[in-house]
């Protein structure tokens, strides 16, 4: 097989990857939905979203670590979801891509 031509599929199951997790978006959530954010599938904050009752009396300073703890529920989700749109690609076991 030509390799000129296999590095050309390559880029192209990449580009096609890229804009696929361009538009897949997921939420995390954390304090029992108090707070939550939307993420796309290349891990770009896209939205947050703080009840106002986080923001009173001592969960006002947990608000941060909500977030992120949203954030990493969120980051989880797109992880799984990358691995089964790889597997679905032919390209499972892709050691540190995700």
């Amino acid at each position: 097989m030509n390799i000129q031509k296999m590095l050309q599929q390559a880029q192209k199951a990449q580009e096609q990857l890229q804009k696929t997790l361009g538009e897949l978006e997921v939420e995390g959530s954390a304090g029992g939905g108090l707070v939550k954010v939307r993420l796309n599938g290349l891990k770009e904050l896209r939205g947050v979203q703080i009840d106002s009752a986080a923001l009173v009396g001592e969960e006002a300073s947990l608000v941060g670590d909500l977030v992120v703890a949203a954030w990493e529920e969120a980051s989880r989700q797109i992880e799984e979801q990358s691995r089964g749109l790889l597997a679905k690609m032919g390209l499972p076991g892709m050691p540190g891509m995700f």
